[in-house]
């Protein structure tokens, strides 16, 4: 009986135990299983969702509306509450709520991710296209249906004010297609603008503000000469096509008194400076200035000026009169030119730079320029080339002359330097001169810091005459010249004696008589 009794008890406590977890399995916490199978919670999906009817439960099979704020769009618009089998307990089924969506056929479908408001419009930031005159985006429509009637404008950002006044852009555009390009065309560089697509003037599917790139500024409209301090002033130019970064100087001094004589100077200067004080030289010299402002998109157009500081006239500014050489050897192919140190603030090396043209323009450019070192495959003189006429100084100026380094000096005291006697450098060749072209020799300094470029130059000039050595000419005349200034001089003092001797000889004879 005792061991009936046992058995008994062990059962129950069995079955209890079966029976807690079968409860346990059915726990709503466990699974998402709710604990009435004919409703469903709200969802917890977006928090921007708007539930239509708006309420904590949903009786099974109960459609549900769903809303997004404006732009926005829910991957499904019609929900409904219902149910499925999870598990068996006891040999009967266990059910949890599940949502279901309708899809655009109409069927409806098991919603097995999260909804969310999805954008209508998609506009990608990474592929904007700015240039200084036009913005360009491509843009995707999501739900063709919600995106008819788009339409898309651009307009300044802010209102524009003078000197820098943006022009009104083109009216409204309308978006057709699932897809496309929306172009801002014909826009001000460096100036704001805010570009909008929207269905209704109250639905904005997307909005942006733009800043179109920066280009090259305009010319300097003003300069003018300070005569009282010596000083070049101009006016700032504004940053309607970009912030103003600096000013780019080229000044050109050439002197009254040596026509030979070129200096330039090459400077930049912060972008609110707006003067330079000009170097001293002699009366009478004339300088040309040439200003252009700069922006992170580099220099824009120069401004040229030409003025003479001494002067109350406007006079033309002087022209390049280079230097004459006398000593010119056709057969040798040498002329030898008379050297000067510059300056005598220490700089010792100096270039001598050989251009085959008495052109003033290529004069100035080779002043300033770099001219390239010699190398092996580089010949100072192409043969392929006719020489200039003499008589006419006929020159191309679509053909580049040759422009070469032939020497490197390290002149400190006056010397007769040998142009054309064959000898060669690293980076240099002292190249023999043809007969029948003209040549121009530079003889050139340059001084260099963090914020300029000098320039100093003195020039010479002369042709290689075929058929004689214009030295040995010279030599000549001049030896004519003091033979004939010894024949003058004896004929004199023949002329004195023969008179003395006239005087005498009467005189003798008186005193015979």
């Amino acid at each position: 009986m005792a061991l009936k009794l046992l058995a008994l008890r062990f059962l129950l406590a069995l079955i209890s135990l079966q029976s807690a977890q079968g409860q346990e399995k059915l726990d709503p916490k466990v699974q998402g299983v709710s604990q009435d199978t004919e409703k469903c919670q709200r969802p917890h999906w977006d928090s921007r969702f708007q539930l239509a009817p708006d309420q904590e439960n949903y009786r099974k099979n109960e459609e549900v509306m769903l809303s997004c704020p404006e732009g926005f769009q829910p991957s499904f618009t019609r929900v409904k509450c219902s149910s499925e089998i999870q598990s068996f307990a006891q040999g009967k089924p266990v059910h949890r709520e599940v949502w279901l969506g309708r899809d655009t056929r109409g069927a409806w479908i098991r919603i097995r991710s999260t909804v969310e408001c999805i954008e209508v419009l998609q506009v990608v930031p990474g592929t904007f296209e700015i240039s200084s005159t036009s913005i360009k985006l491509n843009w995707t429509c999501r739900f063709p249906d919600a995106c008819r009637g788009m339409r898309a404008m651009c307009r300044p950002a802010v209102p524009s004010s003078p000197p820098c006044e943006a022009k009104e852009v083109k009216g409204e555009e309308m978006l057709q297609g699932q897809e496309g390009t929306f172009t801002c065309s014909q826009l001000q560089p460096f100036t704001d603008y805010s570009v909008t697509i929207f269905l209704s003037p109250s639905t904005i599917l997307f909005s942006w503000w733009f800043r179109t790139e920066e280009t090259v500024p305009d010319k300097p409209e003003k300069l003018w000469l300070d005569r009282i301090s010596g000083s070049l002033r101009w006016k700032a130019l504004p940053s309607c096509k970009g912030e103003i970064i600096g000013y780019q100087l080229n000044i050109t001094a050439r002197s009254a008194g040596d026509g030979g004589f070129l200096e330039m100077e090459r400077l930049q200067v912060n972008g609110s400076v707006t003067e330079h004080r000009l170097l001293e030289h002699s009366p009478g010299s004339s300088y040309v200035v040439s200003i252009r402002g700069r922006t992170a998109a580099g220099a824009g157009a120069a401004s040229l000026w030409e003025f003479q500081p001494k002067s109350s006239d406007n006079q033309q500014p002087l022209s390049i009169s280079c230097r004459r050489v006398q000593d010119i050897s056709p057969s040798q192919g040498t002329a030898i030119l008379s050297l000067r140190p510059i300056t005598s603030e220490g700089v010792r090396e100096h270039q001598l730079v050989v251009a085959m043209t008495h052109n003033g323009s290529v004069i100035e450019s080779t002043c300033f320029g770099q001219p390239q070192p010699f190398s092996a495959s580089q010949q100072p003189f192409n043969s392929s080339q006719q020489p200039f006429n003499t008589s006419q100084q006929l020159y191309n100026a679509s053909q580049q002359p040759n422009i070469y380094v032939a020497a490197v000096l390290n002149l400190t005291a006056p010397m007769d330097f040998i142009l054309g006697d064959g000898t060669q450098g690293q980076g240099y060749h002292n190249a023999a001169l043809h007969p029948g072209w003209n040549y121009t020799a530079l003889l050139r300094l340059v001084r260099r810091s963090p914020q300029s470029e000098k320039f100093t130059c003195v020039c010479y000039s002369f042709s290689v005459v075929t058929g004689h050595a214009s030295g040995t000419w010279h030599g000549t005349v001049i030896g004519l010249v003091v033979l004939l200034a010894l024949l003058l001089i004896t004929a004199v003092i023949l002329w004195l004696v023969l008179s003395r001797r006239r005087k005498y000889l009467p005189n003798k004879a008186k005193e015979d008589n």
